[in-house]
C-alpha cells in the first residue's frame, strides 16, 4: 500500500474548508508527538518529521510495518499550525513558511532556524532518557526531511543517521559553512522520479550539494514514485535503519 501525504496543490480548497469549520487551528496547534514505543528493550530512537499539511499519525502507521526494529522508539512530532505563503496564507501544519518551490528561491530562514531548535530539544529529551545521540536517527518527508537535514548538519551532536524522503536541503547556499557536525554521518536520501511537488531535479541538486561535504551519502531513486512513499522505498528504509540502529545490550 502506498502512503501518500497531502500534495501542495490540494491545500487551499481543503484547508479553507477546515478553517470555515473553525476547528483546524484549535485542534492542531498543540498536538504532542505520536509515540510508538519499543516493544523490546529501548536502545535506539527515530525522530521522523512529516511534510507540509500532514501530521505524525500517517507516518506512525507506515513505520509500524517495519521489521527487525523492536528495540527502536519511533517519535513523530506534529508541526505547529501557521500561515503558508505559497498557499495564499492559508494556515496549516508547517515546520516553517514555504515561500517558493525553487532551489534558489527565497526561504524562511528565521522560521527554519526556529524549527531547528524545536527538533534539537526532542533529540536532547532522548539523550536525557538514556539514549546516546549516536543511537538516534533523524529523518523526515518533504518539508520534514528538509528540516531534518538542516537540523542534523547544524548540530554538534553526532547522530546515528539522517533520513530524507522526497526532500531538499534548505538554505543550501549557507553550506558547507553552516555545518557543525554529522558530515560523516550516514545519510539516506530517497526521491521519486515522478515527483510533481519537490521535483526530482531538486533531489539531484540536493544530492550534489550533500556529496560535496558529506562522506557517507546514499541516494536512491524510484522510477514510478510521485510525491509519496512506496513499499519498495519503505523496504529500503527498513534495511538501512537496521544497519544504522542495530540492537545493543
Amino acid at each position: 500500500m502506498q502512503h501518500s501525504p497531502t500534495i501542495f496543490s490540494l491545500f487551499p480548497l481543503f484547508y479553507s474548508f477546515l478553517l470555515l469549520c473553525g476547528t483546524w487551528g484549535n485542534a492542531m496547534s498543540g498536538l504532542p508527538p505520536i509515540i510508538v514505543n519499543a516493544t523490546s528493550k529501548h536502545t535506539a530512537s527515530l525522530i521522523f518529521l512529516h511534510g507540509l499539511g500532514d501530521t505524525g499519525h500517517g507516518w506512525s502507521e507506515a513505520f509500524k510495518m517495519l521489521r527487525g526494529l523492536t528495540h527502536v522508539k519511533f517519535i513523530f512530532p506534529n508541526a505547529p499550525v501557521s500561515a503558508v505563503t505559497l498557499n495564499g496564507g492559508f494556515r496549516m501544519p508547517s515546520w516553517f513558511d514555504i515561500l517558493s518551490l525553487t532551489f534558489s528561491g527565497p526561504e524562511d530562514e528565521e522560521g527554519i532556524k526556529k524549527a531547528t531548535l524545536q527538533i534539537r530539544s526532542l533529540i536532547e529529551e532522548e539523550i536525557k532518557g538514556g539514549i546516546p545521540s549516536e543511537k538516534i536517527v533523524l529523518g523526515g518527508f518533504s518539508q520534514g526531511g528538509a528540516l531534518a537535514l538542516y537540523t542534523a548538519l547544524t548540530t554538534e551532536k553526532a547522530l546515528g543517521g539522517i533520513l530524507a524522503l522526497s526532500s531538499w536541503l534548505p538554505l543550501n547556499k549557507s553550506f558547507p559553512g553552516s555545518v557543525k557536525g554529522n558530515q560523516d554521518t550516514n545519510i539516506l536520501q530517497c526521491h521519486g522520479k515522478m515527483d510533481p511537488v519537490v521535483g526530482y531535479k531538486y533531489g539531484e541538486m540536493t544530492k550534489e550539494a550533500l556529496t560535496a561535504f558529506c562522506s557517507k551519502h546514499e541516494f536512491k531513486s524510484y522510477v514510478d514514485l510521485a510525491h509519496s512513499s512506496s513499499p519498495k522505498e519503505m523496504s529500503d528504509v527498513n534495511e538501512w535503519l537496521k544497519k544504522r540502529l542495530p540492537p545493543t545490550a
